[in-house]
């Protein structure tokens, strides 16, 4: 098998190559977008959108509309806004996000953090990493650390190692949760050591990131199970996309495909207002509605929550389908098949109790 640092070398990176791989497909305003949003396309998703076609060109081929987004900001989830040192956002009492590289093995059009990732403004280096454990040392109510980017899995063995074993001597830290694309966009990285370095640094988890079925590769496969027999539980955060998701038939074989890889599926995000971003968004009640086709006809263990990550820094809002019909005393409701039903509410609990 090829190694995995080989096949990032030999990534698509400029116009000019994008144009040779897909001759007569590039609009020349591309040009621009890629001065402004860098591009890799490393050779196994490359392989992969010349097998499926649009739904990953489009994850994966910048477009013009890119630079011509009119409501898409740089930083839509605050993330600046709430990092008190280099590198960590602290947005929930509990937990943060520690960024630790601004690189991927495919830059993703859709990427919430597209100002800086594949670019030096993103924090990672030495000194924001040690910034961020002298401030998790002195947050004990920290208890949760999610690992981000950029793609930790990018990382050397021997740096993970590096960053897990500091995060495990914090006292406080009792969770490590990685999130990662890595098994679905470059899935050789997932090797036997990789697994053995994580499994020292348990409970980890990994929440990665498929969006589409043809992304269910047997290389995905193979990278899911090494995962998962290493004992980390794995959670996938699908964004909905419009032109690659969009469509209940898309997300069912999605769903059905990650719980056959042991990965449950965890999200499915409302795309952000990320600038450059505006034209794979869906409106939310095209959301609700494939959810609505989603309840019910697959097992509860394969239906993601349906979410926005609200601007602003907001946090994460489920965008539950509505059930619920108008009652007082009973409780009513339609079924998953739109059939109305009825609960009876207890009566309330009396105000005192005689002795």
């Amino acid at each position: 098998m090829t190694h995995w640092k080989h096949l990032l070398r030999q990534s698509i990176t400029s116009y000019e190559e994008l144009c040779h791989c897909f001759p007569g497909r590039i609009d020349p305003a591309v040009a621009a977008v890629i001065e402004r949003y860098p591009l890799r396309i490393n050779p196994y998703y490359l392989k992969l959108i010349r097998t499926t076609g649009l739904p990953l060109f489009l994850q994966a081929v910048p477009r013009p509309e890119e630079l011509n987004d009119p409501v898409g900001i740089p930083d839509p989830l605050a993330e600046e806004t709430l990092s008190p040192v280099p590198g960590i956002v602290h947005k929930y009492p509990d937990r943060v996000l520690f960024l630790v590289t601004n690189q991927c093995a495919l830059f993703c059009r859709f990427c919430t953090r597209k100002r800086h990732v594949g670019r030096p403004s993103m924090p990672g280096g030495d000194s924001s990493f040690a910034a961020g454990l002298d401030y998790l040392k002195d947050h004990p109510e920290i208890k949760d650390v999610l690992l981000s980017g950029g793609d930790p899995l990018l990382l050397d063995d021997d740096r993970l190692d590096e960053i897990l074993a500091a995060l495990r001597a914090i006292p406080s830290v009792e969770i490590i949760r990685i999130g990662s694309r890595v098994p679905c966009t470059l899935p050789m990285r997932v090797t036997k050591k990789l697994c053995r370095t994580l499994k020292r640094y348990h409970p980890l988890f990994i929440n990665t990131h498929f969006n589409h079925p043809a992304e269910l590769t047997d290389e995905a496969q193979l990278a899911c199970h090494r995962l998962a027999d290493a004992g980390i539980p794995l959670g996938c955060q699908t964004v909905l996309l419009r032109g690659v998701n969009d469509s209940p038939a898309i997300l069912r074989d999605l769903l059905r495909g990650l719980l056959r890889l042991r990965v449950k599926p965890y999200y499915l995000f409302q795309a952000d207002l990320t600038n450059g971003t505006d034209h794979f968004r869906t409106t939310i009640e095209e959301g609700r509605a494939i959810m609505r086709e989603l309840i019910g006809y697959l097992s509860g263990m394969a239906i993601p929550t349906y979410a926005l990550d609200a601007p602003g820094g907001g946090g994460k809002i489920p965008l539950t389908p509505e059930y619920q019909v108008a009652s007082h005393d009973i409780f009513r409701f339609q079924s998953y098949r739109g059939e109305l039903c009825s609960y009876p509410e207890p009566p309330p609990p009396p105000t005192h109790f005689s002795t």
